[in-house]
């Protein structure tokens, strides 16, 4: 995750954050265009995903989050682990129920 200078938080996937991070901050054409002009930009947050597809995937769920859970994620008072195993399973014995 990016924070921008107004505090906004931007989220992305990359298979070289450094390199992809600089792109942002250098803000030509490479750079994604919600970051363009909103510099200066730091890089607040970033984790391993595996492949991919697992990296789209997160993505697409961070990107859901609420603000404040995200702001957790960068203080480190929330993991991603804990998060997305508790949604997960409450969606899985929420499933369970629907079936009976």
């Amino acid at each position: 995750m990016i924070r921008c200078r107004n505090g906004s938080l931007y989220t992305g996937i990359s298979t070289d954050v450094a390199r992809r991070f600089r792109e942002h901050e250098a803000g030509g054409r490479q750079a994604a265009r919600y970051l363009r002009g909103k510099g200066p930009l730091e890089l607040v947050y970033q984790t391993s995903a595996g492949d991919r597809s697992q990296a789209t995937k997160l993505e697409r769920r961070v990107k859901a989050l609420p603000r404040e859970v995200k702001e957790g994620l960068v203080s480190g008072t929330i993991s991603l682990q804990t998060l997305f195993t508790t949604t997960t399973r409450t969606i899985s014995e929420s499933d369970d129920q629907h079936d009976k």
